[in-house]
């Protein structure tokens, strides 16, 4: 296992020596993909983003100021990829008239009983606003303390408290509705 520190992998990347950065890539990548499917719901998009993500990254490894703190650097490139990902995304589906009442009647079909009950989650997560979304997985999927999420995202800790709330109340919600009881 790579002992290095963030840090010291950075000075190596930036004195010419490209090969670290294969290994931070390493060290982070489960992380911000993880983060990226969740955000994205998505696993194709979550491809697109952590891909660009790691290629931004490289490029402004220089810029990175606490780079004993790169994961979280990391996840804020790979949330402004999901964003602009979801933008685009949103911008393709309002080429398409869509029957919310009939969507909502067609059976969804039901794996096994685990993978149905992550889906369901899934499914809702994907329901609720972007900011929502983002501050509930920051939170309890992440594990950041608001102060670390209010860094990451530029939004006020009282901002992203209430977006943690609204995203639980949302998720509740949804979940009841759909049979899944949190």
């Amino acid at each position: 296992m790579e002992t290095r520190s963030d840090a010291d992998l950075i000075a190596q990347v930036l004195a010419g020596h490209s090969d670290a950065y294969a290994i931070l890539v390493d060290r982070h990548r489960d992380r911000c993909y993880r983060f990226a499917v969740r955000l994205l719901g998505d696993r194709d998009d979550a491809d697109e983003a952590i891909q660009s993500a790691f290629v931004r990254a490289f490029r402004g490894l220089a810029g990175c100021r606490n780079r004993d703190h790169l994961s979280a650097w990391l996840l804020q490139i790979v949330r402004n990829e999901c964003r602009t990902i979801a933008g685009r995304r949103a911008k393709r589906a309002q080429r398409f008239v869509r029957d919310d009442d009939e969507l909502n009647k067609a059976p969804i079909e039901q794996p096994a009983e685990t993978t149905a009950m992550l889906e369901e989650i899934q499914f809702a997560l994907d329901k609720i606003e972007l900011d929502q979304r983002e501050a509930f997985l920051l939170k309890y999927v992440e594990e950041l303390s608001y102060d670390e999420m209010s860094s990451l995202t530029g939004a006020s800790v009282p901002a992203l408290k209430m977006r943690v709330s609204r995203a639980c109340a949302q998720l509740r919600k949804l979940l009841k509705r759909e049979g899944i009881h949190s």
